[in-house]
């Protein structure tokens, strides 16, 4: 039985927990026990009949954990939820030896890298739990929309032949005697499905990318929320599936959890109106300029880069009151080669959401001749062979994107750094626990 599942007056019990707190005063002890859904009060009054019981949490620590078997009291006096357990039996199934290394109810008093080193101690926070609920009520909402419309669900390899993608360096790795790489996004083997007749896919699973980056949003593992599907008339249908997908999650999200992130997070969970904004990036650069004396680093010209993403938020946010906004026709030298253009322009996107980028999504090219040439023109070859003789045989037209379910968790709870929302963080300078 779990904790938020007690409710009959003088029945009979039995929990499993963490021992959350122990205050043993000289006529009773108060043992606090916590599981995932909550906390309860178990009380043992110091009497001959309790000796063994009171012996055994004389000698027992904090985050031990232990079987409870006795009998549920409802009590409005006692504070923590009206009720409290009085044990026939207590069973110690684990004994915590050492003091813990970090203080876990209060991550202030130790650094993110010291509280990660310890991260399996650091996860028993209440708002680390509360974190991973929502994250699976988020995904499972969006996974449930897909679904329900149709997609099949695919799972792609994770170690490939051939550094293939642009846009970000690979891990190399040694397969038997030759080299392989991680894979860095689903995106060919999304295509290759939707060459085979499958029309709509998705995969939820790891991505990798070998940046060298130490920023509050990258991470070297991540994981992915893929989707790709046919039929298409433009990018204005996949933005508009997007569209949907969030608000399909947020929604979920809103309802389960809502309050308690209000309380535990101080983060209203916004559920966006459709349609989105749409500014083309042209456009959002003289109004960028104009309102906030903004110039975009040279570089970058025909991109967006973190400062710019800031500023169209708070430009959208001031301007249509949204969270949300969709950024189009980048130049096509910063967009992948498989991204359909249209006049030289790539018909794609770039969706920002609280100041990040949250997913590049577009149409994607599907005419073997076009696809083939701007291959050419990135300077792509034998590497891609494979993924060219897709399109040979005949492609629907087709778009998708792509979600980071972690980026998307550290926007959403509004907790600074991937480092605090992904259960286990991979960086640059990280590679355990």
């Amino acid at each position: 039985m779990k904790i938020n599942e007690l409710k009959e007056n003088n029945s009979t019990v039995t929990i499993n927990g963490f021992v959350d707190k122990i205050r043993n005063l000289q006529y009773v002890q108060f043992v606090i026990l916590r599981d995932t859904t909550g906390k309860v009060q178990i009380t043992i009054e110091k009497n001959e009949e309790n000796k063994s019981l009171v012996e055994i949490i004389d000698n027992l620590k904090e985050e031990s954990t232990i079987k409870v078997t006795g009998t549920l009291m409802l009590n409005e006096k006692i504070k923590l939820n009206g009720m409290e357990i009085i044990p026939d039996e207590i069973e110690v199934t684990s004994t915590c030896t050492e003091d813990l290394p970090i203080n876990y109810k209060d991550p202030a008093s130790s650094n993110i890298d010291t509280r990660l080193n310890y991260r399996f101690l650091d996860l028993r926070n209440e708002k680390n739990l509360l974190m991973f609920k929502v994250q699976t009520c988020f995904v499972n909402a969006m996974r449930d929309y897909v679904v329900k419309n149709n997609f099949i669900e695919i799972h792609t390899p994770k170690l490939i032949g051939a550094a293939s993608e642009s846009g970000s360096e690979v891990f190399e790795l040694k397969y038997f005697d030759r080299k392989a790489y991680l894979a860095q996004s689903p995106q060919f083997y999304k295509q290759m499905a939707l060459a085979s007749g499958f029309e709509r896919v998705f995969e939820i699973a790891p991505a990798f990318r070998a940046e060298n980056s130490n920023s509050y949003r990258h991470a070297t593992e991540f994981t992915s929320f893929d989707v790709e599907f046919s039929y298409i008339n433009s990018y204005e249908d996949v933005m508009s599936f997007e569209e949907d997908l969030l608000i399909a999650g947020l929604s979920k999200v809103k309802e389960q959890y809502g309050e308690e992130v209000k309380k535990v997070f101080n983060v209203d969970i916004n559920v966006p109106t459709k349609p989105f904004p749409r500014v083309k990036l042209e456009d959002l650069y003289k109004e960028l300029e104009e309102k906030y004396n903004f110039h975009m680093d040279f570089e970058d010209v025909g991109d967006m880069n973190n400062e710019s993403e800031k500023l169209a938020s708070q430009l959208i946010k001031e301007k249509y009151g949204h969270e949300f906004v969709f950024i189009t026709d980048f130049s096509a030298n910063k967009r992948a080669f498989y991204h359909m253009r249209k006049d030289g322009i790539p018909q794609g996107y770039d969706l920002i959401w609280k100041g990040c980028e949250i997913t590049t999504g577009a149409q994607r090219e599907h005419r073997y001749e076009i696809l083939k040439k701007q291959a050419e023109e990135k300077g792509l070859g034998e590497d891609i062979k494979f993924y060219m003789d897709f399109f040979k045989y005949g492609c629907p037209p087709h778009g998708g994107f792509a979600l980071g379910i972690d980026r998307l968790t550290m926007l959403m709870l509004e907790t600074g750094s991937l480092k605090e929302t992904m259960f286990i963080f991979r960086g640059p300078n990280r590679i355990e626990p």
